[in-house]
């Protein structure tokens, strides 16, 4: 399929079909909705009225008894454990007019900043420092006079870094949306997910708040993972800008943009991201969302996507603040960022929000974090094995429906908490995690607790990113 062929195909957002299925879901009886439940308890996904319907619940017994499935669902398939990363943010230089953005092209109240080579190591040299191995690169969708090739070197220069006790050992990317022989190259430089949001899939809203620049191209956005896949990259990351339009409908567009990958490519997208809007310096929009989503439905949306595609990883970033992020850990959410900053120069420099592309919700370290997901009995894992070793995409659902992921993912999550422990953490929080661990250990299979003793072994006796 080429480029071209690729930006016909955006039609597989069906406006009619969406509109369709929310008007006859708005009102679902109890009975429905626990035979929804019921077979989302199979682990085996929902189709696309069904989710509907649990959208449209009201009723605080019934969401509650979304809430029991989906958590039913997370503890099955992707147990205790939260994958931890950080976003590195390489340059606010932007020639789009998006109106909810600090970087739109228009706002003369941001700083403009494209790091140099040195300076990104500089970053990652921080980041390194309170433990990360896992980093998503954003860059605005303008580069310096390097073009393309700044994304590129930007990738490259992150993984050379070795500094001190770690280096970073995953690499994800979201930058604009590019052409087949650009992902390509992108895919060369040994990235792990592409990640891109189609923002709103509302072609109308879509055209409100994209008034200028290449992003104003609807299809050329919607179609950005045909052309990544095609490419070779398997691991794409999807997800909308909540609260730019109703969020049911969005849900319902995703679901469909879900469907026509896997139509095409056998594989939907590896991860979904649910931001909201925040505030955002030169944004009046980002202040005042035009489609708010509450507190309630956000987590009740969580849960209900949990258990509507329930092997795809559900990443919360530090847009929310503390609070709301622990109520989505049990209903769904498995990767989660922590110590953020999003702005360029943001970690070696100390900076302050005011270059930020919006306001952050969270603001802890990334102890902080490790320490209170540990308390509650969740596991950080800094693993990236499977992205190295060739288990991503169709390769990787084909581990994870039949339960078989776990004996990979759950002893690399242990080794990595305690690589974690060990180089980074402090001595409460070596003994916290110690304790995790042995309550992990226990709650074990005898395979997986063979597995995982044998690398945590290897890790106390000094060795570094050992997995299976």
């Amino acid at each position: 399929m080429s480029d071209v062929a690729a930006a016909e195909v955006g039609s597989f957002i069906d406006d009619g079909a969406i509109e369709s299925i929310l008007e006859r879901s708005k009102a679902p009886a109890p009975s429905q909705v626990r035979e929804i439940l019921a077979k989302a308890s199979e682990q085996k996904g929902l189709a696309a009225d069904e989710v509907a319907a649990l959208s449209y619940v009201t009723d605080r017994d019934l969401i509650e008894e979304i809430y029991k499935t989906a958590r039913a669902v997370k503890d099955e398939i992707y147990g205790p454990r939260l994958v931890m990363f950080a976003p590195l943010y390489i340059s606010n230089l932007c020639g789009n007019d998006c109106v909810y953005c600090a970087f739109r092209a228009k706002n003369k109240e941001l700083d403009r900043r494209a790091l140099t080579q040195e300076e990104i190591a500089a970053e990652v040299r921080v980041l390194i420092d309170t433990g990360h191995k896992r980093i998503l690169m954003v860059a605005g969708e303008s580069y310096p006079r390097q073009g393309f090739q700044y994304v590129l070197d930007s990738v490259k220069t992150i993984y050379s870094v070795k500094h001190d006790k770690g280096e970073i050992r995953r690499v994800n990317v979201n930058v604009a949306p590019l052409s087949v022989e650009q992902f390509k190259q992108l895919k060369a430089t040994g990235i792990g997910t592409y990640q891109c949001f189609q923002e709103t899939y509302h072609r109308a809203t879509y055209a409100e708040v994209h008034l200028a620049g290449k992003k104003r191209e609807y299809d050329w956005r919607v179609t950005a993972m045909d052309r990544a896949m095609q490419a070779g990259i398997d691991d794409v990351g999807i997800g909308p800008l909540l609260g730019l339009y109703d969020w049911h409908y969005e849900v319902q567009a995703m679901l469909q943009h879900i469907a026509h990958l896997e139509e095409l490519f056998g594989c939907g997208p590896h991860t979904i991201s649910v931001p909201r809007l925040e505030p955002a310096v030169g944004s009046s929009l980002a202040a005042h969302p035009p489609h708010a989503v509450s507190d309630a439905d956000f987590t009740k949306l969580v849960a209900i996507l949990r258990i509507a595609v329930p092997y795809t990883g559900i990443i919360m970033s530090t847009r929310e603040n503390p609070e709301v992020r622990r109520q989505t850990f049990a209903l769904g959410v498995s990767q989660i960022s922590a110590g953020s900053r999003t702005n360029p120069g943001g970690y070696a420099e100390k900076l302050d929000e005011q270059a930020a592309q919006f306001q952050l919700g969270d603001h802890r370290s990334i102890e902080e974090v490790v320490r209170d997901a540990a308390s509650m009995g969740y596991l950080p894992s800094f693993c990236t094995a499977c992205y190295r070793m060739g288990r991503t995409g169709q390769d990787f659902m084909d581990l994870a429906k039949p339960g078989e992921i776990k004996y990979h993912c759950d002893p690399n999550a242990l080794s990595t908490f305690l690589e974690y422990l060990i180089d980074y953490g402090s001595a409460e929080l070596r003994v916290q995690g110690e304790k995790l661990i042995s309550s992990t250990l226990e709650r074990m299979d005898s395979q997986q607790r063979s597995i995982s003793s044998r690398l945590l072994e290897q890790v106390r006796a000094g060795k570094r990113d050992v997995a299976v």
